[in-house]
């Protein structure tokens, strides 16, 4: 699954230490005229607008599933200057409610500005231990070294599948209704490899206003956040750790999810 322009984006995306909180997600597109259905798939600064496209040789997984539990992989189908279109491998019913994901294999970055960190720990809200490890890492000379994952998740019709959440950091939506209408509130669960993850910071960003709402998750794992527009939502947040085996670089997991807030039903 590669397209040679795809492949020549790579120096773009391989410049990540000038945007370390970029952040990858989903945007629903129209469905062709046989029904399939289309996704673009970037990266971009701040949502909803694409900088960069996804290199299709650094996705492991991509695909859907409803909630019958049937799945139906996601392929290739155009890329474009700043996201690569991609589409379901056969035909869906319209108005099929969908659960889409796409991991990314793990990249790594060097930074060797600490204006560049600084601005990277604050657009992730990283917690105060983190940053005292940091400055205990700074004080001796070492330059910030990291190895990151992303997974992208998009929500259609308020579906609640989310498949597979036992790897890296994921979420699972708690909602009752499957359809979210303005007034609801979001309810998800944060875990990280498969278990509630507590004190993680997410911040829920819409396309029509600048203003991301933060919130971090209880013991439980749990954040709940009124949706009080009926707009296109991402909901993201980033697992920042010291590596387990070397204390001395670090491990982030990038996670978002995006979603369609409707109005209320008359």
């Amino acid at each position: 699954m590669q397209c040679p322009s795809i492949l020549i984006a790579a120096a773009l995306i391989g410049s990540f230490t000038s945007a370390l909180a970029h952040d990858t997600w989903f945007e629903p597109q129209p469905a062709t005229e046989r029904g399939e259905a289309v996704f673009a798939l970037g990266t971009g600064n701040q949502f909803p607008a694409f900088d960069t496209p996804v290199r299709l040789d650094s996705i492991k997984a991509a695909g859907c599933g409803d909630t019958a539990g049937r799945s139906v992989p996601l392929r290739w189908m155009a890329d474009q200057p700043t996201r690569v279109l991609m589409r379901s491998t056969r035909p869906l019913t319209t108005g099929t409610a969908l659960s889409c994901l796409a991991r990314l294999a793990p990249a790594e970055v060097t930074i060797d500005k600490e204006a560049t960190v600084q601005v990277y720990l604050k657009e992730i809200q990283a917690s105060d231990a983190t940053r005292a490890h940091w400055d205990q890492l700074r004080a001796t000379g070492t330059v910030w070294k990291e190895s990151y994952t992303k997974l992208a998740r998009v929500m259609m019709s308020g579906n609640l599948a989310s498949g597979d959440t036992s790897q890296g950091l994921d979420m699972r939506v708690e909602n009752s209704n499957p359809v979210l209408r303005k007034g609801d509130t979001l309810q998800v669960q944060i875990l990280r490899d498969g278990l509630p993850l507590a004190g993680q910071a997410m911040e829920l960003r819409n396309d029509l206003s600048p203003i991301g709402i933060w919130r971090k998750s209880d013991e439980q794992g749990r954040i709940s956040f009124p949706l009080p527009l009926a707009a296109r939502w991402l909901l993201r947040g980033v697992d920042l750790r010291p590596a387990p085996n070397a204390p001395e670089r670090w491990d982030s997991h990038f996670l978002s999810l995006a979603f369609e807030v409707l109005e209320p039903a008359k």
